[in-house]
C-alpha cells in the first residue's frame, strides 16, 4: 500500500509538472504569436504612412483640375484621367530631358561602379605603407556636407570652363565616394586570400585579379552600387541647376521645375510628370531588390 500511494504521488507529481510545462510553452508561443503580430501592426502603419504622399499623387495625376481644387479634397479620383499623361509628354519635352537624364545617370553608374570597385579592392587586398591612415581619412570625408564643398566646387569648374557642360555631373563620379568605397570594401575582405595568392603564383596581377575574380564575386555590392548611383543622378536637381544653363541640357527635374513655374500650375500635369520620372526607380529596385539586399548584408560570411 505505501509502495503504491508513493507511486501514484510521483504520477501526480509528473502530471501537474508536463500540465505546467505545457502551459507554459503555450503562453511563450502566445506571446511570441502576439509580438509578430504587434511588428505586422506597426510595420503595416508606417507602410501606409510613407506610401500616403505617392498615393496622393498618382491620384491627383489622374484628375481634372476641377476635382484638385475642390474642398474638401477626394482621396481617390471620381473620374480618371488617363489623358493628363499624354497631355504631360506633350506639354514639354520629355523625351529630350529625359535622354539628357539618362545620359547623366549612365556615365554616372559607370564611374561610380568602375572607380569604387577599384580603390576598395586596394584598400582591401594590397599592403602599401599609410593605408590606415588614408582609409580614415577617406571615410573622414563622409562628415563634410555637400553644401561646404559646393562653392569651391562652382569655383574650380568655373576656371576650368566646364560650367554649362554635363562634365561637372559626370567627372567626379570617376573619383570614388566614401561610403561605397567603405561598402564594397567590406566586401572585398570577406573573400579570402588564399584566391589571390594562387591567382599570383600563376602569374596573375593585380589588375587582372580585380576584373576577373574580385567582380564577379561582389556583383551584388556593385549592383548595389549601382542602384544608389542611378538613383542619386536620375533624381539629381540641385546639380543641373547649378551648373546646366540651356534649355535643351535639362534634365527631368529641371525640366519638372521650369514646367511648375509656368503663370498657372497644372497640378494633375506636374502629379503625371513626377510619377513618370519616379517610375524607373521604382522598377529599378522591384527587379533588382534581391541584390540590393544582399549588398547592404556588411556581415556575410566569407566568400570564395
Amino acid at each position: 500500500m505505501i509502495e503504491s500511494s508513493k507511486t501514484d504521488y510521483s504520477q501526480k507529481n509528473m502530471s501537474s509538472e508536463s500540465n505546467a510545462q505545457s502551459k507554459y510553452f503555450k503562453s511563450k508561443k502566445r506571446q511570441e504569436q502576439l509580438g509578430k503580430i504587434a511588428i505586422y501592426v506597426i510595420l503595416i502603419l508606417v507602410s501606409l504612412i510613407l506610401l500616403a504622399p505617392l498615393v496622393w499623387m498618382l491620384s491627383t495625376s489622374l484628375k481634372p483640375m476641377s476635382e484638385i481644387v475642390r474642398f474638401p479634397p477626394t482621396i481617390l479620383p471620381e473620374t480618371f484621367v488617363w489623358q493628363n499623361y499624354l497631355d504631360t509628354i506633350q506639354a514639354f519635352p520629355f523625351f529630350k530631358y529625359m535622354g539628357n537624364t539618362l545620359f547623366i545617370t549612365g556615365f554616372v553608374v559607370l564611374g561610380n561602379v568602375f572607380s569604387n570597385s577599384f580603390i576598395a579592392y586596394g584598400f582591401a587586398k594590397i599592403e602599401f605603407p599609410g593605408k590606415k591612415i588614408l582609409f580614415a581619412l577617406v571615410l573622414a570625408t563622409m562628415m563634410v556636407p555637400g553644401f561646404v564643398t559646393m562653392i569651391p566646387q562652382y569655383i574650380l569648374f568655373t576656371r576650368i570652363n566646364w560650367v554649362g557642360t554635363y562634365l561637372p555631373l559626370i567627372v567626379p563620379a570617376f573619383f570614388g565616394s566614401a561610403f561605397n568605397i567603405f561598402l564594397l570594401r567590406q566586401f572585398y575582405l570577406s573573400i579570402n586570400n588564399e584566391l589571390i595568392e594562387a591567382a599570383q603564383i600563376d602569374g596573375a596581377n593585380h589588375l587582372y585579379i580585380w576584373s576577373h575574380l574580385m567582380v564577379p564575386l561582389t556583383k551584388p555590392a556593385l549592383i548595389t552600387v549601382g542602384i544608389m548611383s542611378f538613383n542619386g543622378a536620375w533624381n539629381d536637381f540641385l546639380g543641373p541647376l547649378l551648373y546646366i544653363s540651356k534649355e535643351d541640357m535639362y534634365t527631368l527635374q529641371i525640366g519638372l521645375q521650369s514646367f511648375s513655374n509656368q503663370s498657372t500650375t497644372q497640378w494633375n500635369y506636374l502629379m503625371a510628370g513626377a510619377t513618370l520620372v519616379l517610375i524607373p526607380s521604382i522598377l529599378l529596385f522591384f527587379f533588382a531588390q534581391k541584390y540590393f539586399i544582399e549588398g547592404m548584408d556588411l556581415t556575410g560570411g566569407t566568400k570564395g
